[in-house]
């Protein structure tokens, strides 16, 4: 898949099958719609285009921004739209001057003489142009005199899936990760760097990976105790993991913190991918630290345990 980070360094095809949205999680619903793309693109002997936007256009253009919480990074887009197996990524940079693009000018400028659209597959719901003032029957209308065709994924297809990035924040919120997993078609994921803590892990027997999440606007599910599985230095490992502020030793500020089963060594300044499988239980605060040994000695068999269901 080859990748653009803006619209200028595409160059015009002669037969795009062209898709457009933020596709926050790409998942199940917007899959759908980039397997009917392929599809018609391998049809048509054409070659299949997907348009992103970044930053999030809520970032740019809503005054309800603050705090937005997305399921996907930039990057984990581009490495899930590439698995999926799209030719063309084009990410275009979201800016108040574009969102001000009407959207018959959105048609001519951005679909036909930047990217050549001989065919555009949409979602239902889809809207684009200035104040959202475009929409499929716009679309449809306009399609003739501009030399494309428009194909849109009826309201029952998606609706019968039941699926929405915001049920999936919702499900995340709520530690409902199996829930998540199934919208998604994945575990949900996120990836941090490894930072040093205050290892009170290693004194307690459970030594951890504390996990720095630099994007600020990525998603994090709701406090608990979490399975969960990683890849690192090309070898497949097990864990658990804690999210919440540690209450029993006074902690102050939220933490990520991973236990890998199996594995001891320095990963200080290393990248870790955190998939979660499964939801152990809410965060408490306990009595004594004794009582923590006990519960963490709890969840790691409780983990080792569903690891071994599932595997």
């Amino acid at each position: 898949m080859k990748v653009y980070h803006s619209l200028e360094a595409f160059q015009k095809l002669p037969n795009a099958v062209v898709t457009s949205g933020t596709f926050d999680g790409v998942h199940k619903g917007h899959q759908q719609i980039l397997s009917r793309l392929i599809e018609i693109s391998q049809k048509r002997q054409g070659q299949t285009v997907v348009l992103t936007f970044w930053p999030h256009p809520r970032l740019i253009v809503s005054e309800d921004s603050q705090g937005l919480q997305l399921l996907s990074t930039i990057e984990e887009k581009i490495e899930l739209f590439s698995s999926l197996g799209i030719d063309h990524l084009i990410i275009t940079p979201f800016t108040r001057a574009f969102s001000e693009l009407s959207s018959i000018d959105f048609i001519q400028q951005v679909l036909v003489d930047r990217i050549g659209t001989k065919k555009i597959v949409i979602g239902y719901d889809h809207r684009f142009g200035r104040n959202r003032e475009g929409s499929f029957d716009f679309l449809q209308r306009k399609a003739p005199s501009f030399g494309f065709e428009v194909e849109e994924i009826p309201r029952q297809d998606i609706d019968a899936l039941a699926i929405s990035s915001t049920r999936i924040r919702a499900a995340l919120l709520h530690g409902e990760v199996e829930i998540a997993q199934e919208l998604l078609g994945r575990p949900y994921s996120f990836s941090g760097v490894v930072v040093k803590g205050k290892q009170l892990g290693r004194t307690l027997g459970f030594p951890t990976a504390n996990i720095e999440i630099r994007e600020m606007y990525k998603l994090i599910p709701a406090n608990g105790a979490y399975v969960i599985e990683t890849s690192l230095r090309g070898k497949r490992y097990g864990g658990m993991l804690n999210i919440g502020v540690r209450p029993t030793v006074d902690g102050l500020s939220r933490t990520i913190e991973a236990h890998l089963f199996d594995f001891s060594g320095d990963i200080y300044g290393e990248k870790l991918s955190i998939r979660l499988l499964h939801y152990l239980r809410p965060e408490q605060k306990f009595e004594n630290i004794q009582g923590l040994i006990q519960q963490l000695a709890e969840d790691k068999q409780s983990a080792i345990d569903y690891l071994s269901s599932v595997n």
